[in-house]
């Protein structure tokens, strides 16, 4: 599963290289983006608490029931978020078709923070005698991340226990 923004230009590069693999909207930037549909300020905390709520459900059948009542709760205060809802949070539900406890690490990507760690830990070396041991820096770093994943408390072992 490939979990990303909705940007057009890297969903079509995704669907031309990944033939198959499915994909997830960014839960972040679902929340995000509803700020846009919230007619007051004053709704967003709700509307954002709401959202989170929705894609964090224990399942798919209940994140749909919550999406339900909230598209019939806000639409008649704020319409066109009622409708941006129920059209734009289901492309957060592909992370439902994974067991639970991978959720939480595969409905967002974290590459934003892997590109600073990756930053902070070249400035550090600042001149690499050429392109070879940039790349054994940078191996290390994504490998110590892999390790984590593959060790930490939500690990990626697709067999159920």
């Amino acid at each position: 599963m490939i979990t990303s923004d909705d940007h057009e230009g890297l969903k079509a590069a995704l669907k031309a290289t990944f033939h198959g693999v499915a994909w997830n909207h960014r839960h972040f930037h679902l929340r995000q983006n509803a700020a846009a549909y919230v007619p007051k300020v004053a709704m967003r905390a709700k509307v954002t608490e709401d959202i989170r709520t929705i894609l964090t459900a224990p399942s798919r059948e209940e994140a749909e029931r919550l999406l339900d009542l909230a598209v019939k709760k806000y639409a008649k205060s704020a319409s066109r978020l009622s409708a941006w809802m129920q059209s734009a949070l289901p492309e957060g539900f592909t992370v439902f078709g994974l067991p639970g406890r991978y959720r939480q690490r595969l409905r967002t990507t974290n590459m934003p923070e892997i590109n600073k760690e990756i930053k902070r830990k070249t400035r550090v070396a600042t001149l690499f005698p050429n392109e070879k041991s940039l790349l054994r820096l940078v191996s290390a770093i994504l490998m110590e991340i892999s390790e984590d994943w593959e060790t930490g408390k939500a690990c990626l072992k697709l067999e159920e226990n």
